[in-house]
């Protein structure tokens, strides 16, 4: 659902309004009609501020706030909480169990290689044959599945078959949870373990490395992808737009490599076979990605590489982005070079630009949100310093590039640490387009986008969010996805159906 405009004659009424006000202010006390309009103009720029509900609707959106109400004057509050100390009382929140059963449309930013929960990832894949651990001089490990014993690698201990390594530990549980431990950011006390965005960040990249060799061995690639789409479908959502590597490092048991578009013709083959298996999941496209610390020359072969998958594979293959820190890669202006590539060969490639996922002003990757627009970006990730940004607030709004907000990750990377405190907070006041993700989910020991719908509905929406705000961010996520016109169509009908069904459900 598109943020609402004004016309000239809106505006006119609105400017009538406040003279009136202020003229009764100057005489006395002022007119309480005038204050009422005056707030119901507020209450309809805001997401979900111009959706007219029915009156099951209208019953489900009072017990949501009267819900609301009870969660904000209870002793713990999630939302002001880091999300790892928040997330068992969000499990026990109403309002949570509600947003699991909502359907929520799609997942418009996810990234590929922390979209499966981290317990199925160790407690499934590490269990299987052939699976080698080796320890690293820095204290975390790598896995490689390997028919034969692995050559040895710099910084890394000798490789040890992890079933032998189970075998002789005494403690199986103690063994797995420290696995766990390096594929996630989870801690019982996260400030001490991450006093600054470089700790953090750190941390965060390094669970990928440890993530690589497990998931880039080709028969867990196919299988973890179809459990992801699995762990989105329970939590209701029915679209997935994928960032992916797709890794060119992909391989077999006996070493023998892939290449990416083998990797993307899997994506392709796996989700076919997850919507006949859910004929009511509409299925995957991939944003290709590469990391922005790569230099122009790098990241030009890799737009050509785009452009090549997208003439091959056009159903499946959305678009290309630039993914890793922000602040310590390059900004887009950088590789203007390279993504003008595609204009100047007469080729349409749509970008999807992570931009404005920092907290610092005024620094070179701080331009990056309107570079994003300049180069006719499709949708922004995170867009979290656009509310300091007011001419690139205005052209995402008129150009329709919606932002797609991921709040925990926000969070935990260390942008924001009471999410009432949270620019889209401002946004969401202004109706600007937004959508909502959950960025990297299972490093952040979540699943689905329940959690970080809850964020929004709760922490950044305060009071003032409703099911109309609930209603408008769902239909968005289809609206701004990359999918065609009529499959967006397609798509709305069914969403609208399980809608329907969802609020007759639980507005008794």
């Amino acid at each position: 659902m598109a943020a609402p405009s004004f016309s000239g004659t809106s505006w006119g009424c609105l400017i009538l309004v406040l003279l009136l006000y202020w003229a009764h202010v100057c005489l006395g006390v002022p007119d309480p009609h005038v204050r009422a309009r005056l707030m119901q103009e507020e209450a309809s720029r805001r997401t979900g501020g111009r959706v007219l509900l029915t009156e099951s609707e209208q019953k489900l959106s009072e017990r949501l706030h009267k819900l609301k109400e009870q969660e904000i004057a209870g002793p713990q509050f999630p939302p002001m909480m880091h999300f790892f100390e928040a997330q068992p009382f969000i499990q026990r929140s109403p309002i949570f169990s509600l947003l699991q059963r909502m359907p929520k449309g799609a997942a418009l930013h996810v990234h590929d290689f922390s979209l499966v929960s981290v317990d199925w990832l160790v407690k499934n894949v590490t269990y299987r044959p052939y699976c080698y651990i080796c320890f690293t001089k820095d204290q975390s490990v790598r896995f490689l599945f390997s028919a034969q014993q692995p050559l040895p690698r710099p910084q890394c201990s000798t490789w040890t078959l992890l079933e032998t390594l189970r075998a002789k530990v005494g403690n199986v549980t103690d063994l797995d949870n420290s696995l766990i431990g390096n594929l996630t950011l989870f801690t019982a006390d996260p400030g001490a373990a991450y006093p600054s965005q470089d700790m953090v960040w750190k941390k965060f990249e390094q669970t990928f490395i440890v993530t690589l060799g497990l998931v880039t061995y080709a028969p867990v690639f196919k299988e973890y992808f179809y459990r992801g789409l699995q762990e989105l479908y329970m939590d209701n959502v029915m679209y997935l737009e994928l960032r992916a590597l797709l890794p060119k490092v992909t391989y077999e048991l006996d070493g023998s490599m892939h290449d990416r578009f083998w990797s993307l013709r899997t994506y392709q083959e796996v989700s076919r076979q997850f919507v006949a298996d859910h004929p009511d999941f509409l299925g995957t496209r991939i944003i290709f990605t590469v990391h922005r610390g790569l230099n122009d020359s790098q990241v030009k072969e890799a737009v050509k590489m785009a452009i090549s998958m997208q003439k091959t594979y056009p159903e499946v293959m959305a678009g290309f982005d630039l993914v890793g820190r922000e602040d310590s890669g390059r900004s887009l202006w950088y590789f203007r070079e390279a993504l003008s590539l595609p204009v100047d060969l007469g080729i349409t490639l749509p970008y999807f630009f992570h931009a404005g996922e920092t907290d610092l002003q005024g620094t070179e990757v701080d331009g990056n949100l309107l570079d994003a627009l300049l180069f006719n970006t499709s949708r922004i990730g995170h867009g979290f310093a656009l509310p300091h940004h007011p001419v690139a607030k205005e052209l995402s709004r008129k150009m329709g590039v919606a932002i797609e907000i991921c709040p925990i990750s926000n969070q935990v990377l260390k942008l924001v640490s009471d999410l009432r405190n949270h620019p889209a907070a401002v946004l969401m006041s202004e109706g600007h387009p937004l959508v909502i993700s959950s960025d990297d989910p299972a490093v952040f020991g979540a699943t689905g986008l329940s959690y970080d719908f809850y964020e929004v509905f709760v922490g950044i929406g305060g009071m003032s969010s409703n099911l109309g705000t609930l209603k408008e961010l769902a239909i968005n996520s289809l609206r701004y996805s990359s999918l065609s016109p009529q499959q967006k169509e397609e798509a709305l009908a069914l969403w609208q159906k399980k809608w329907d069904k969802f609020v007759v459900e639980n507005s008794q």
